[in-house]
């Protein structure tokens, strides 16, 4: 049985595409399951957990097509390298980027990739001036790969324990 991926865009190494439930559940699992790679991001799952937070990815296809959490695979290899996310920020009107890679694809310049590419995507597909990224204060990498593609620091959230840092990329006019 051959899977046509449904492609979001497309980088110079990667293909992000909407998650298959049938395909992805080991994957998605080895990503939100790892306490190294969920350290900033939120509290790892197990299995059943990540099961079940995939499905509600792949519903929220249905209702913003142009949204949602997503599968980056290497385009030479096919190989599962992580996520890449453009999501609503709970609590909020407010849309966010994000992406969390698998341990072995740490360090590969993967996440400026996205990020860079993920603006593009955004702003051609809706009528948005702005986008936010939030990260942990440790997250020194995450934060060095924001500032890099021109993002700014826009303040604090507060999210359950955690003091969060928000920053923001304006579509330049």
């Amino acid at each position: 049985m051959t899977i046509k991926h449904h492609i979001i865009f497309e980088t110079e190494r990667l293909i992000v595409r909407q998650y298959e439930f049938e395909t992805d559940t080991e994957n998605f699992y080895l990503l939100n399951g790892d306490d190294d790679v969920m350290r900033y991001i939120r509290a790892t799952k197990s299995k059943e957990e990540c099961d079940v937070f995939l499905k509600k990815a792949i519903e929220s296809y249905k209702i913003n097509p142009l949204m949602g959490r997503w599968a980056a695979d290497e385009k030479v290899t096919g190989k599962f390298v992580g996520s890449f996310a453009i999501i609503p920020i709970e609590g909020s009107e407010d849309i966010q980027l994000g992406y969390a890679f698998l341990k072995e694809n740490w360090g590969k310049g993967f996440a400026s990739e996205l990020t860079k590419a993920g603006l593009d995507y955004y702003f051609k597909n809706t009528n948005a001036d702005h986008i936010y990224a939030i990260a942990e204060e440790g997250n020194i990498a995450s934060h060095k790969v924001l500032l890099k593609n021109s993002f700014v620091p826009d303040g604090t959230k507060k999210e359950d324990d955690k003091e969060l840092l928000k920053f923001i990329y304006r579509k330049p006019v």
